[in-house]
């Protein structure tokens, strides 16, 4: 039986396409849930975010986004503000989120998403800038 593992994805962002690579390259078929366009709820965000041991503003994705525009960057908007914003404006939802029973990450780089697969990369694996990840044991 293969862990049950998902991916918040955003096809057009390098580092989602390689962490999604990275899960399959590690035998796993993950669930993939484009985000932009199937947005999670306020719960699962709230969820996600915590469980990654991270802020809403830790969480927040700035590049390419309205977060300036929004004035999220004042240290004084709340929580709350920033993840009304990131609901209403999905992009602002830093990616990929991967989740498996041995956690959640935002794999930022993409090669944190090791630290919870449940089975190690059986080669090296060489993300799409030429970088290689060496294949080892699961962390």
């Amino acid at each position: 039986m293969t862990e049950a593992v998902t991916i918040w994805h955003n096809p057009a962002c390098g580092t989602s396409r390689n962490t999604l690579a990275m899960i399959r390259a590690a035998g796993i078929e993950p669930t993939v849930v484009e985000y932009l366009t199937a947005p999670p709820s306020r719960d699962d965000l709230t969820k996600a975010i915590a469980a990654a041991g991270l802020t809403p503003r830790e969480a927040a994705r700035e590049k390419g986004t309205p977060f300036a525009e929004l004035g999220l960057g004042d240290l004084s908007v709340t929580d709350d503000a920033i993840l009304d914003a990131m609901l209403a404006h999905p992009i602002l939802i830093n990616r990929p989120f991967v989740f498996a029973s041995r956690g959640v990450r935002l794999c930022r780089p993409s090669e944190l998403v090791l630290q919870i697969l449940p089975a190690p990369l059986a080669d090296d694996f060489t993300k799409e800038d030429g970088e290689v990840v060496k294949a080892g044991p699961a962390s």
